[in-house]
């Protein structure tokens, strides 16, 4: 497979990420491309742009590649530090990006891949971040695979060179690998950071593309389902009960109707 990495020069995150990749691998420069200087190294492109990664939309067209990665900065006001994954999409507006109501196709597979790989370094190099999976959401719109790998959540965790390091050693892992063939889940309800099924993922070999947080579910309706489990390859749904709120009988007898099947994650 081939990849792109894309960094946006307003994101610190990503260009620390950029300069990380640049140092620790040996890319050549190869051309312009987005207004700055493109680079490769094996099977990966790395692209810079001025734009923001969530309004990059369509860049999937202009590029030869079989998925689309944004290394990019998490902002939380918590300012828990963390590394992070997760699929673009939107579940209701598209006030960031994307197409309202509108879901990416999610590399459902390399997100767990990639996810466990920034555990492991994270332990190795005792950053003691946090490291999880969130839920989809934003922009930008495409229709190649595409992913976020971020580094969280304020401005001094973005310029941390051993964070970037972790990222970009994990992007290079990923990307020379046979990414395993993980049963694909698609999660409803709970955080936006996705607590229980990051939990499920590091104790089970389950996997999960789309995950549609208690915050979205009100937007969340059969059109949604469908798309999330099609673009994600799920096979399964998995409900984080205490996470639907007030919701319960709202997704129960949507997926009911559906004749589709689910489990409570407690």
């Amino acid at each position: 497979m081939k990849f792109a990495v894309i960094v946006s020069t307003k994101d610190a995150a990503g260009m620390n990420i950029k300069e990380r990749l640049l140092e620790r691998f040996d890319f050549k420069e190869n051309g312009e491309k987005f207004g700055h200087p493109s680079y490769f190294f094996e099977n990966i492109e790395l692209y810079t742009t001025d734009l923001e990664s969530v309004d990059c939309e369509e860049y999937d067209k202009e590029l030869d590649v079989d998925v689309v990665v944004f290394a990019t900065k998490h902002q939380a006001a918590s300012g828990v530090q963390s590394l992070s994954v997760h699929a673009p999409g939107n579940w209701g507006d598209a006030g960031l990006g994307g197409k309202e109501k509108t879901l990416c196709v999610a590399p459902s597979c390399l997100l767990k891949f990639a996810l466990l790989k920034l555990k492991e370094l994270n332990s190795e190099k005792e950053l003691g971040y946090e490291v999880i999976q969130e839920c989809t959401h934003h922009g930008p719109y495409m229709e190649k695979p595409v992913m976020f790998i971020e580094i969280g959540s304020e401005e001094k965790s973005w310029e941390r060179k051993d964070a970037a390091e972790v990222i970009a050693d994990t992007i290079l892992h990923f990307c020379r690998s046979l990414i395993p063939s993980y049963p694909i889940a698609f999660g409803i309800g709970g955080l936006h950071h996705t607590p229980r099924f990051t939990s499920l993922m590091y104790k089970t070999d389950y996997c999960f593309g789309h995950v549609c947080p208690k915050y979205r579910l009100e937007d969340l309706d059969s059109a949604l389902v469908k798309e999330a489990m099609e673009k994600s390859g799920a096979e399964k749904i998995f409900l984080e009960w205490k996470g639907l709120a007030g919701f319960k009988e709202k997704v129960t007898t949507l997926l009911d109707d559906m004749g589709l099947e689910y489990e409570k994650v407690k």
